[in-house]
């Protein structure tokens, strides 16, 4: 069982949560964190912290002190597993389109809903958005979150990256977005969409990176660089 998996386990026996018991922490997950926090007289900040999960595994009946085993808290911000989560979704070349990443354009709305209507369009931007819309739904994203280089106004900015920040690099013709998922000498983990035309892990120059970004309303970030490699190394992620 995974960390969001028990998380919704627990929040439905406390009565907070009515969803789908699944991996998926989203705002329904967040709603749920925020009504059982203010039920248990704690801050209701939608984040699942160590008093919270602490609180979670009590027993709700309150008459005998039974705590529930919880698995240990991930290391990985939220958006940070939604996009793992996502791994392997891939565009269809020609007319037809992956409804999952057409299901991220109609999510957002607007203007973008509109626009993206073919998974041909570059979608690297589309990606990283819905990863955070979904998991940090107070957090404000870029006016054009398609426009891959638009993301370097995204939140703060970092020195360096942490786990899960959102790296902006320059191509020929562009620019790519994606989460920092570590790093191997000169190149960046990435890990994003509309690579390879897929969500994968890539590895990228570090010397392509025009910015490093953290989501304004995250946690701070923990930790500092992480040793990983993927094999292989993107040049374009068109």
């Amino acid at each position: 069982m995974t960390f969001d998996q028990w998380l919704n386990a627990r929040l439905r026996v406390h009565g907070a949560y009515d969803g789908v018991v699944d991996s998926v922490f989203g705002r329904a997950t967040i709603a749920a964190l925020k009504r059982f926090q203010t039920a248990d007289g704690l801050q209701p900040t939608g984040v699942a912290d160590e008093a919270t999960v602490d609180a979670l595994r009590l027993d709700p009946q309150g008459r005998v002190v039974k705590v529930i085993p919880a698995p240990k808290m991930p290391d990985e911000p939220v958006w940070m597993r939604e996009a793992r989560r996502l791994l392997g979704i891939k565009e269809i070349p020609g007319a037809a389109s992956n409804a999952t990443i057409i299901g991220w354009a109609k999510r957002m709305s607007g203007w973008i809903a509109s626009f993206f209507t073919n998974d041909d369009i570059a979608w690297c931007g589309l990606f990283v958005g819905n990863c955070v819309a979904v998991t940090l739904p107070e957090e404000k994203l870029p006016a054009n979150p398609l426009g891959a280089l638009e993301w370097n106004k995204f939140g703060s900015p970092m020195a360096a990256p942490a786990l899960g920040a959102i790296l902006v690099f320059k191509r020929t013709g562009g620019g790519h977005v994606g989460f920092y998922a570590g790093e191997d000498g000169d190149f960046y983990c990435v890990l994003g969409g509309n690579q390879g035309n897929s969500v994968k892990l890539s590895m990228i120059e570090k010397k392509r990176c025009v910015g490093i970004r953290w989501p304004r309303t995250a946690p701070p970030p923990t930790g500092g660089p992480v040793r990983a490699n993927a094999g292989g190394v993107s040049r374009n992620e068109a």
